[in-house]
């Protein structure tokens, strides 16, 4: 499945580039005003941090959320306390858009993340050009030199990288990249399978100094709370809170 989503995501780019050139897209994302600082925003506090995410759909739960106004969710997340906010951009199983992410961030003063099957510069580009301060990097889907050099490419934009694992050799990856953020996500992508207790097993393989964030597998106060106690800086969190009253919902996981 991983591997049908990434190439998905890049054919759905190389489409893009036919009315939008590598050049203009670039042009773009160069005129854009310094990327937001991720990194301060999920700096370790004495609550959980969340990062919210903008999510109609997936390729395990199918349709979550009709979201006509993606832009009115982030800014309830902002308001909300969220410390980043993150937009699903894949079209094709999670219904997301890159003018989602556009309009998200005129929305929002917090930095915004660009999720999707990154596996190319040009994706990178796309979403400094519509404004996201961050993009994912899933460990999973690229080989080591790739992951090297969109990892790089995406510091040389002034962009701070999520870098996502799902398994501890996955972690020691993104560990050697140099990773600043480093997610650990407890669904399979290949599989969807979760295993809600892989953050736990792992984390202590994150150095100190390094922004640990848990991803899938929260959809109550109790699963904040683990995922805290295992060494969690932060939470990404998408379908509770767009199946939920998200205000109310962020409210619970900030107690935390």
């Amino acid at each position: 499945m991983l591997e049908q989503l990434l190439a998905g995501s890049l054919e759905d780019a190389r489409a893009r580039r036919e009315t939008r050139s590598t050049a203009q897209v670039e042009a773009e994302a160069l005129a854009r005003p310094t990327a937001l600082d991720a990194l301060e925003a999920l700096a370790p506090a004495d609550h959980i941090r969340v990062i919210a995410e903008v999510k109609r759909a997936s390729p395990s739960r199918g349709d979550l959320a009709d979201i006509p106004e993606p832009q009115a969710l982030a800014a309830q997340y902002e308001s909300g306390g969220a410390s980043v906010v993150s937009v699903l951009t894949e079209q094709r199983r999670f219904k997301g858009s890159l003018d989602d992410l556009e309009a998200v961030r005129k929305a929002v003063s917090i930095p915004v993340l660009r999720k999707e099957f990154i596996g190319e510069e040009y994706q990178i580009l796309e979403a400094r050009a519509a404004g996201a301060d961050l993009v994912l990097l899933i460990v999973a889907a690229l080989p080591q030199q790739t992951l090297e050099r969109l990892h790089e490419f995406t510091l040389q934009l002034g962009m701070t990288p999520l870098v996502e694992a799902h398994t501890a050799d996955e972690v020691a990856r993104a560990v050697d990249l140099g990773s600043q953020l480093v997610g650990v996500n407890a669904r399979n992508l290949s599989t969807f399978e979760l295993d809600r207790d892989l953050f736990g097993r792992v984390a202590d393989q994150i150095p100190a100094g390094v922004i640990r964030v848990a991803e899938s597998a929260v959809l109550d106060v109790a699963d904040v709370v683990r995922y805290r106690e295992a060494g969690a800086d932060a939470v990404l969190v998408g379908e509770a809170l767009v199946t939920n009253d998200p205000i109310a919902t962020l409210a619970s996981y900030l107690s935390v």
